[in-house]
């Protein structure tokens, strides 16, 4: 690698260092190495700002600020208050079935829209369930995180790596339903068992809290109808949409900021108000992280890190397909997955038609597909759904660390990883 390439390694290195402490706010973290990368020459305005591979993803950027404003309005209606009374009923006040409806609330939503979109639309809701029951809201938004990005592996809308991927290797929506989602409901199980483990001094109920919320009625706390069904058809127009992506080939991104400014616009509300909603630092705090990894991928850092892997294990099909799927969990924990699958999936392709589609003309994208999506529940800045999370969990004034995060998320990404690599064993190696 050229001096610059090792350059721009050490200054993303000493940039999530810092996230990671936490001895400078991570916005400041991610924007200063950002700028450090500009100066240096690890990239430059033009791929930084409109490289599709090496710069913001401004996809990414569009689809989360359209689904905030979305958030943003539909929260003035009494939505969330509706569905928070609604979990706590049906689970009659306890903590862990109130978390086993969120974390599957989660999980099937993410599979139908996005990861990332699911938790902007669940955190509210379970910052009003956890007032109601006077419990932390750290561990229901950590688990619904990762439950997000567990579900989201399901579905070529689900994830944005699996949208690449799809179109890298011509799999349709069906494709991902037939292949990953069957393993994605055994993980879902999986991870609901995770969450009583994990998080059992969370599970502490107020009976009196229990009793008064039984009490109420969920209709009451709507406080604007109109609103309300206007938010609602809008939000399933987008989501209709996104399922229909194959068909309609209108990018999420775009699908999210119309559907957000056309609420905007029809809601009478006023706009500077809602604005003030969107988790601005959030969307500042990936800009940076994308034109961080955005350098390492233009000064060949990621591409020369993936051949070497995959020279390493071509010719080897058991080998590939393992290497694949925890090399790319691995990694996808400390960067982020979109540029890292678009960089790896030339490789992919190479070593398919290499290997003469050994174990199933498929398996290795499978492979990358559950690495780079449920590798990103390993840190607090694996995944987008994560960073969201931080974000939303900070500005209501109940901060999740870094490291609060990640260590639950070790361990849930080991365990689905291993899972993974179990059901992608038997399905297309053992039993092909």
């Amino acid at each position: 690698m050229s001096v610059t390439a090792w350059i721009a390694v050490a200054i993303f290195v000493a940039a999530y260092v810092l996230i990671a402490t936490e001895k400078i706010h991570r916005v400041t973290a991610a924007l200063g190495g950002a700028v450090l990368m500009l100066l240096v020459g690890a990239t430059n305005g033009e791929h930084a700002f409109f490289s599709a591979t090496a710069g913001i993803d401004w996809n990414v950027l569009f689809l989360l600020l359209g689904m905030m404003l979305i958030v943003a309005v539909l929260k003035r209606t009494g939505a969330f208050e509706y569905l928070a009374i609604w979990a706590v009923k049906r689970a009659r006040g306890r903590p862990f079935p109130v978390m086993v409806i969120l974390v599957t609330v989660t999980a099937v939503a993410s599979a139908m829209l996005d990861n990332v979109t699911t938790v902007l639309l669940i955190a509210p809701v379970t910052f009003l369930v956890c007032q109601r029951l006077a419990v932390p809201a750290a561990p229901y938004l950590i688990a619904e995180a990762m439950a997000s990005n567990i579900g989201g592996t399901a579905t070529l809308v689900g994830d944005p790596p699996n949208i690449i991927i799809g179109s890298r290797a011509g799999l349709s929506y069906n494709d991902f339903l037939n292949h990953l989602a069957p393993l994605i409901a055994v993980l879902v199980v999986v991870f609901i068992g995770l969450c009583r483990v994990l998080f059992r001094s969370a599970f502490h109920a107020d009976p009196e809290r229990a009793t008064a919320v039984a009490h109420l009625r969920e209709r009451d706390a709507i406080r604007d109808p109109r609103l309300l069904v206007l938010s609602l058809a809008v939000l399933t127009l987008v989501t209709a949409a996104f399922v229909l992506h194959p068909i309609v080939h209108l990018e999420p991104a775009v699908v999210a900021i119309a559907g957000g400014l056309a609420l905007l616009a029809f809601s009478r509300l006023d706009a500077g108000e809602v604005v003030q909603d969107v988790e601005w630092p959030t969307l500042a705090f990936f800009a940076g992280l994308f034109v961080m990894v955005g350098a390492l991928v233009h000064t060949g850092t990621i591409g020369a890190l993936s051949r070497t892997v995959a020279a390493a294990v071509a010719g080897e099909p058991q080998v590939a397909v393992m290497g694949m799927l925890w090399g790319s969990a691995a990694l996808s924990a400390i960067v982020d997955n979109i540029p890292y699958v678009a960089t790896m999936s030339p490789i992919v392709a190479d070593l398919t038609a290499a290997d003469g589609g050994a174990g199933g003309p498929h398996v290795l994208w499978w492979a990358l597909a559950l690495g780079a999506d449920l590798g990103g529940n390993a840190t607090a800045v694996g995944a987008s759904a994560n960073v969201v999370i931080l974000g939303l969990a900070e500005r209501a004034g109940q901060r999740i660390s870094f490291w609060q995060f990640t260590r639950y998320g070790l361990v849930a990404a080991a365990v689905t990883v291993s899972v993974s690599a179990l059901y992608l064993w038997l399905r297309y190696i053992a039993l092909a």
